[in-house]
């Protein structure tokens, strides 16, 4: 279902899917990917609503460039439930 996405949003994919956990996933690029896959909304506390396919999560930005480990898993699970995994993942 990726085959859609340019270079830097697979690769982006890639990270945040793959096994090893990867601690080097910018916000910025999960940001530009999850607008790409979905609906991204920043609400009146701050918090960021991301839809994709029929799954919403509901979550802190990073304080840091990079996104926690914690956040990762949760952006995984999201991910694969809307069929959004590279081959092999």
């Amino acid at each position: 279902m990726s085959s859609h996405l340019g270079e830097n949003h697979r690769n982006t994919l890639r990270q945040i899917t793959g096994h090893p956990t990867s601690s080097n996933v910018e916000w910025h690029d999960v940001l530009s990917l999850l607008r790409a896959v979905g609906d991204v909304t920043v609400e009146h506390n701050s918090k960021v609503k991301i839809t994709v396919g029929t799954e919403t999560i509901v979550v802190s930005p990073p304080r840091q460039k990079t996104i926690d480990e914690d956040l990762l898993v949760e952006l995984r699970h999201l991910l694969r439930a809307a069929d959004y995994a590279p081959a092999g993942a």
